[in-house]
């Protein structure tokens, strides 16, 4: 069994790592199932989460560490970059978590969605396309991370932090991609994110998804294969935008 890890930082060490960016390994393979930023002992904060925690309803990143601790071994800490402004260490973030596919970080890194990991014909797609001009009251939705796991629709129509109100005003739901849009849908009906009304689906509480149909070929013509315009463009907490106030 490996030795036990030290879970605090000395002051005089928090001093020089200033911002850092890490990831946390599982020892039983050598998988990185998190990347994340910090300062101070943010790396060892994961780690007393899990032993705070006295419910069964966890993170898939804290039920992972409750995996390694159960199976008696202690998760594995790599710190990539010290030192940095927190600018910086956002950039250095972003491209590990592009790095390593598979992780279990609810969100994506900064600037992920239009500046991440591409092929270079990608880059020039997206750099070349035409801006899209929004001539309804669209909901974008960026599918960056579900893209590849599932069918556009299923990617696209589950599940997110929106208002009834919000969602009943939607005319068209805009699927993106690397900042280029992929698919247009007309959502007929919004429901609660749960099983019950997606089968196969897990619960997300507080969240909506959509029962809707493909946009016709006129709107398609107007949107798909466009650019989400500069003023549009997603954060790194949000992966939702409206085009009316």
């Amino acid at each position: 069994m490996p030795p036990k890890e030290i879970e605090a930082f000395p002051a005089e060490i928090i001093e020089i790592l200033k911002n850092y960016v890490y990831r946390l390994i599982d020892p039983r393979n050598g998988d990185t199932f998190y990347v994340g930023r910090g300062v101070g002992n943010r790396l060892y904060a994961h780690i007393h989460d899990e032993l705070g925690s006295e419910t069964d309803e966890v993170s898939d990143k804290l039920r992972r560490i409750r995996e390694i601790r159960l199976s008696g071994f202690e998760v594995a800490h790599v710190i990539h970059r010290h030192g940095m402004d927190l600018a910086t260490a956002k950039e250095v973030e972003a491209a590990l978590i592009d790095a390593y596919p598979g992780l279990t970080n609810i969100m994506g890194g900064e600037g992920s969605g239009e500046r991440g990991a591409m092929h270079a014909n990608e880059i020039i797609r997206e750099y070349s396309a035409e801006p899209a001009i929004f001539n309804h009251r669209i909901l974008l939705i960026s599918i960056n991370r579900s893209a590849s796991e599932r069918p556009l629709y299923e990617a696209t129509r589950y599940a997110w932090k929106l208002s009834q109100k919000r969602a009943k005003e939607t005319e068209i739901v805009l699927a993106s991609e690397k900042g280029i849009i992929k698919a247009a849908y007309i959502p007929e009906k919004w429901l609660e994110a749960t099983a019950q009304n997606f089968p196969g689906r897990p619960d997300r509480p507080g969240r909506l998804g959509f029962i809707g149909r493909e946009a016709d070929e006129e709107i398609k013509k107007m949107y798909l294969g466009r650019r989400i315009p500069e003023a549009f463009r997603f954060g790194t907490a949000n992966p939702i935008r409206y085009t009316w106030n």
